[in-house]
């Protein structure tokens, strides 16, 4: 019989999507198939703290957390697994990791954090490494980035929560010189829609900015767009697929945090209302943008179609996509021909697939043929 493999899921985290995590894992989870994998439930408090035991999850949901043990994984080759952590800081083997499916959304877990220590202890991990994740997660470095690769972008400005606290006249000035309102404020590093704000005057400004500096110490003002929002998710490695295109219809004014997981008042349309020649542009360019910051694994790339124009601007990649049941990433996937435990058979293997290619690089001068 062959063994299972062993899959620790990592959920909650340090950010303001805490909550979100905590959905996603439970999609991840019930969508594994417990013939083939043994899941190890590793929860991640607000604080910061490592907790894994029998259903850690529900304990995370209920909070609950007495029955758990501190845990930790360590950041060196070789110690491929689990540790419990006892008071005297002794450690205990709990479980060896094949493979460890990281589902924190935001700061400490999708920002490249969390990956640098899974490559340190060398570990398959499901996503992309740690230059994808940091690069995708910071919104004004992601565009910067699309820039230079003829990738369209909204027009933004990036602020720094000190001249928002320092000089919010100055801050103020610089946003309205950027667009008419109405304008976005969000935090560069977040996700879920978590501290953005449509403002439509002065006044909303400046609590918009308040806002998001809450979040991150740089604050994205973009211009606001009338445009539809057209996701599609992105599957592979060096190679990676699109799936056809979805559509948000935000129930709000815009897809904010209530609308995506409180409200239940937006639609997901699946394919998106676009033609097909706009729909396969809009895939390109997230398989475009996927290979530029050199994503693996999965990514959920958001666009804007401006309505009045048509033109194409190109909103974010989460390289941590959300796996809620509502959420569009495995939505797409399911309609374009590739149910939910198909994709988490998919991303495991791609996992494995991209430490395999990590293994077999050289790490010390001389050990490999340089002819």
């Amino acid at each position: 019989m062959t063994a299972k493999m062993v899959v620790g899921v990592i959920f909650g985290g340090r950010s303001g999507e805490h909550e979100v995590s905590l959905m996603s894992a439970t999609s991840i989870i019930d969508a594994l198939d417990p013939k083939k994998y043994e899941v190890i439930q590793i929860g991640i408090t607000h604080d910061g703290r490592w907790l894994s035991g029998t259903n850690a999850l529900q304990a995370f949901k209920q909070g609950n957390l007495e029955d758990l043990e501190p845990v930790m994984i360590l950041p060196e080759p070789g110690w491929e697994a689990l540790y419990a952590m006892g008071e005297g800081r002794e450690l205990t083997l709990l479980h060896k990791l094949d493979v460890v499916f990281p589902v924190l959304h935001g700061s400490f877990g999708e920002d490249g954090t969390l990956q640098g220590m899974l490559e340190m202890a060398e570990i398959a991990y499901v996503g992309a490494g740690v230059l994808a994740s940091s690069v995708a997660m910071d919104k004004g470095i992601f565009k910067d980035v699309m820039q230079v690769h003829n990738i369209p972008v909204v027009d933004f400005i990036v602020l720094r929560s000190d001249q928002i606290e320092d000089d919010m006249e100055d801050c103020v000035r610089r946003a309205e010189a950027l667009a008419p309102y109405p304008l976005f404020t969000k935090p560069a590093n977040m996700g879920s829609s978590v501290g953005v704000s449509k403002v439509n005057n002065r006044r909303e400004l400046k609590q918009g900015l308040h806002a998001a500096a809450k979040y991150d110490r740089r604050v994205l003002v973009e211009r606001g767009v009338d445009a539809q929002e057209i996701e599609v998710s992105v599957l592979g490695n060096e190679e990676p697929d699109a799936s056809i295109a979805g559509e948000i219809v935000p129930g709000a004014e815009f897809y904010s945090y209530e609308a995506k997981y409180i409200d239940d008042t937006s639609d997901l349309h699946i394919p998106a209302h676009i033609d097909e020649v706009t729909s396969e542009e809009i895939r390109r360019l997230a398989i475009k943008a996927f290979k530029v910051i050199d994503g693996a694994g999965m990514a959920r790339a958001d666009f804007l179609l401006e309505r009045e124009t048509q033109r194409i601007y190109i909103n974010e990649l989460n390289t941590i996509p959300g796996f809620t049941k509502i959420s569009m990433y495995p939505k797409l996937w399911e309609a374009s021909g590739l149910a939910y435990p198909e994709l988490m058979d998919r991303l495991i293997e791609l996992a494995l697939q991209r430490r395999a290619q990590s293994d077999r690089l050289v790490r010390r001068y001389g050990e490999g043929n340089d002819n």
